[in-house]
């Protein structure tokens, strides 16, 4: 796609809900939607295989656009790279328009671009030192989950914990897991892997972010409290008029 990115997004400020009517417009939206109640493995959803080829998309969005975007944001230009080439590739290859900036929204609330206390996001893509959350045991305000993993991914053999910059819980990573960075296999602390991985998982309810209600229905099966998705919508509408 190229500038395409940049083209597409500059046209309309925003994809989607947030594109149409605004950040106001989208939380006081996000209020009143209503979904019918369902249990964790609907939200999780049927498997779909890992792609772990080369992606399609790797090298489509080109540097100066992303020097370009990431300066005027904020957002590390590894982290930048990440979310305009799984754009990039969803809009492609899933035939699904998110919008970098949902993205970058999602990566800013979950792990400030991987640099949550301290960490940063290495040239080869990877969050340094790791990012696990706390265990998913039902304190806390969270629901319990126990060991999907054996603690493979999250290091917990007891309950499942949240990884990577995108914050994934093991059993949902090994759904919907995709090789972004093309190296031939899927870590969640990769910012490729993840960021493509947000995609695949953002896409498989609607096939698209650009309604308003898909936007919303979207991001709330990531995380269903008003709070994240309202500093999501948030976050999104920033970066999409700065970049």
């Amino acid at each position: 796609m190229k500038r395409g990115v940049g083209i597409a997004l500059g046209a309309v400020a925003l994809i989607g809900g947030v594109g149409a009517l605004g950040v106001v417009g989208v939380v006081a939206l996000i209020g009143t939607f209503r979904v019918d109640p369902v249990g964790f493995d609907e939200v999780i959803g049927t498997p779909a295989p890992p792609v772990t080829s080369a992606s399609p998309a790797a090298a489509q969005v080109d540097d100066a656009w992303i020097a370009d975007r990431a300066l005027a944001t904020g957002i590390p230009e590894r982290a930048m790279r990440a979310y305009a080439n799984a754009d990039s590739w969803a809009r492609e290859t899933l035939g699904c328009a998110i919008g970098w900036n949902t993205l970058a929204g999602i990566g800013w609330v979950e792990s400030h671009h991987g640099e949550l206390r301290g960490g940063s996001v290495d040239a080869d893509g990877v969050t340094r030192p790791a990012i696990t959350g706390i265990p998913l045991d039902g304190t806390n305000d969270t629901m319990a989950i126990p060991d999907t993993d054996g603690g493979e991914l999250d290091g917990d053999a007891t309950w499942d914990r949240a990884v990577g910059p995108m914050q994934f819980i093991p059993e949902t990573w090994l759904r919907w897991a995709v090789d972004g960075s093309g190296d031939g296999s899927v870590d969640p602390q990769n910012i490729d892997d993840a960021a493509y991985t947000a995609a695949n998982y953002l896409c498989r309810l609607d096939g698209s972010l650009e309604t308003d209600d898909g936007w919303i229905a979207a991001v709330r099966s990531y995380n269903d409290t008003l709070d994240y998705q309202t500093r999501v919508a948030t976050a999104a509408t920033r970066y999409a008029e700065a970049g």
